[in-house]
């Protein structure tokens, strides 16, 4: 068995990797370390998980485990690894943004490999440190990637994109109040998003060239979880042309597929897919895509990059019914 260890342990991401540790074939939660919580039963703070899980979140870690995950805020990873040391065999998937960017990937000797898997898979299978994606970059990249294959990204892409309450964290705000949430509809970040560091970057390594803006408009929706993306930009071949592109890119991808429909959150609320739906007009390909925050955008995908770095089947402990009503 895999033994685990989860940083950061209070948070939404650390729970849903709980949630999916605990139901994987493969692994064993050895420790879930919260400062704020040790003593306390997990299930205390992960309510859904009594009668599941008997485990109190520590203070203390075990050097030793196989694989750790940090489930921190961004820009604490750096920090916990600088007070904190393991193993050389153990394997560290980083949830945060602290070396996602190639300027950042090279951390007291440990070379983090940017693992999304439908751009890196062979690279993550050799990795033994992983940048996990961001949410909104899972979901636009997925969108962009093949046009960016064939180098056709040469104008601008405009990006609109919505993301569910629970994108924010636990933590308050004036924006996650239920009474300013509910009923609501916001934009922040207009064109300055933390994620288009990383788009930008995995759009180059396919398409050196690419010179043109990424114009992206991030939104707070008022339901928990899910993030719909829409991506415009020109294209001059047809919408048969373009399906055929993205099914070939994606033939070999576990968790990515593309609709002959016009897609909708619930599809992948609580799974770890990314659907995508293309659509013409005029000169213009409309690239929709679909994930649930939580899943394919940090917790599902940290697990599935672990499955690549253990050599097990990418689609292990992933298997999961979208809620679809």
């Amino acid at each position: 068995m895999i033994k685990v260890g989860i940083i950061g342990g209070a948070g939404y991401t650390a729970g849903e990797l709980i949630r999916l540790l605990i139901n994987h074939p493969e692994t064993e939660i050895d420790f879930v370390f919260s400062t704020s919580n040790a003593g306390n039963k997990i299930s205390k703070v992960h309510q859904d998980l009594v009668g599941s899980l008997d485990l109190e979140f520590t203070g203390t870690v075990n050097p030793e485990v196989d694989v750790l995950f940090l489930c921190l805020g961004h820009g604490n990873s750096v920090k916990f690894l600088k007070n904190n040391t393991f193993s050389d065999k153990t394997k560290i998937v980083d949830l945060g943004n602290d070396f996602r960017l190639e300027k950042d990937k090279v951390f007291d000797g440990k070379n983090f490999v940017y693992a999304l898997p439908e751009l890196q898979k062979e690279a993550v299978k050799s990795a033994n440190y992983i940048a996990n994606p961001g949410c909104f970059a899972t979901a636009i990249q997925l969108a962009l990637l093949p046009l960016a294959e064939k180098n056709l990204l040469n104008n601008d892409v405009h990006i609109n994109a919505v993301t569910g309450a629970t994108g924010a964290g636990t933590s308050l705000s004036a924006t996650t109040h239920y009474t300013w949430r509910d009923n609501n509809f916001s934009y922040y970040k207009p064109f300055t998003h933390q994620h288009l560091g990383e788009i930008n970057q995995s759009v180059k390594q396919l398409q050196n060239d690419f010179s043109s803006e990424i114009l992206f408009m991030p939104n707070r929706g008022n339901f928990s979880r899910g993030i719909f993306a829409t991506v415009y930009t020109d294209f001059e071949g047809t919408v048969e042309e373009a399906i055929s592109m993205y099914k070939d890119f994606y033939k070999d991808a576990a968790f990515t597929f593309i609709s002959d429909e016009a897609i909708h959150l619930k599809q992948v609320v609580n799974t770890n897919k990314c659907i995508i739906h293309l659509h013409k007009h005029n000169n213009k390909l409309l690239i929709t895509s679909v994930i649930d925050n939580l899943l394919k955008g940090a917790s599902g995908q940290a697990i599935q990059n672990m499955n690549l770095m253990f050599g097990l089947e990418e689609t292990t402990g992933l298997q999961l019914k979208a809620t679809y009503f």
